[in-house]
């Protein structure tokens, strides 16, 4: 029988995939208190599900600034370093391909988190009224941000470039920015949030800006084919919003053509929630839009994700938390057996349980 296409190969830019199973980041808050950098549990963890066609890590701060919660790593120290290129290792081994997603949250943190107990950082002083962010206390409103200065911008991405010089350091195959989930890229692209009067905020043009300017500075530091990006045109995560989506993200994503990026990432509809978009103004529109690999994400089964590769809706699909409580998802997928429900109680913070003890499909059990 022809193997289904979602499990062939596939090039994403320079990375060379197995198949088109993508393993979405997800954020499990267990990085060393003292320093935000991996563990050996990091390492275990990522090997287990090194058959995905690629991992996204779960978001790593590009800076001690752009941290948003408790004990989530960071790539800009030589310490961070050092303990990725021992996950990088591991998975390499096992045969599969990696990228770190680069996150900076922007106005989601709390100052508990952040250098000096300093406010978040956004492209306009407008809080984030009922968002929670998981601090040393538990669940907390985010602190009120403060507006980034004009020339504060370049640092910004400064921090972008060492980040991603860090990634190839660690031997990361690529990166993905994360410019999705209403965070510090998301908040310079929606008129929600970004109230600017400078070259940075008012028309469209110029709320893509910083978004075109963060992709070109990471592109040039380790070449396009090993940059992605995710985008979230329609969801509302962390009270972002924005009077047409469509239009900005019409504009961003036919302006990130030119790039020739490895891939572009996009969850459809409502951050772990509904496909919702408007009818002809919506995500199919949109991924016509752009001319490099897609990886499709939100709400995928077996069937769904088949059928969006076969028909060339996708050509990878990301898996987020089937990955949590299944490390050989992309067997268990290729067999169709049943998948194991992860427990909610420890997808957050801890140690090894619910990480790293999750069994895999006993190959011999019919599917």
């Amino acid at each position: 029988m022809t193997e289904p296409k979602l499990f062939t190969p596939f090039a994403a830019g320079d990375i060379a995939l197995a198949n088109r199973v993508v393993m979405a980041p997800l954020t499990r808050n267990r990085a060393e208190h003292e320093t935000l950098a991996p563990t050996d549990l990091h390492v275990t963890y990522y090997t287990q599900r090194a058959g995905a066609g690629l991992i996204v890590t779960e978001g790593a701060q590009i800076s001690p600034e752009g941290q948003g919660y408790l004990d989530t790593p960071g790539i800009y120290s030589e310490l961070q370093v050092e303990r990725w290129r021992k996950v990088t290792d591991a998975v390499h081994g096992a045969g599969g391909r990696i990228a770190i997603q680069l996150w900076h949250v922007g106005r989601v943190s709390h100052v508990s988190l952040l250098p000096g107990g300093q406010a978040p950082v956004a492209p306009s002083a407008v809080p984030a009224d009922g968002v929670k962010t998981f601090t040393a206390k538990g669940f907390t409103d985010v602190s009120a941000p403060r507006a980034l200065e004009t020339a504060e911008i370049s640092r910004i991405l400064g921090d972008y470039r060492k980040a991603a010089a860090n990634a190839m350091a660690a031997g990361f195959d690529g990166v993905e920015i994360h410019g999705a989930n209403g965070y510090l890229i998301d908040q310079f692209l929606r008129d929600g949030t970004n109230r600017r009067t400078d070259g940075y905020g008012g028309p469209i043009e110029n709320r893509c800006r910083f978004l075109f300017e963060v992709v070109e500075t990471v592109a040039d530091e380790i070449g396009a084919g090993r940059t992605g990006l995710r985008l979230s045109p329609f969801s509302n995560a962390n009270g972002i919003s924005d009077s047409d989506p469509f239009a900005v993200f019409s504009q961003a994503i036919s302006g990130l053509n030119r790039f020739g990026l490895a891939f572009l990432h996009m969850v459809e509809g409502q951050t772990g929630g509904p496909r919702d978009w408007p009818e002809g103004r919506g995500i199919p529109e949109l991924r016509a839009m752009f001319e490099g690999p897609y990886i499709a994400n939100n709400g995928y089964d077996r069937a769904s994700a088949l059928a969006a590769v076969e028909s060339g809706a996708a050509d990878m699909v990301a898996f987020g938390r089937p990955f949590i409580s299944n490390p050989d998802l992309v067997e268990r997928l290729r067999q169709g057996a049943g998948l194991a429900e992860p427990n909610r109680e420890t997808m957050y913070g801890g140690g090894a349980e619910g990480l790293i003890d999750y069994p895999a499909l006993d190959a011999a059990r019919p599917a």
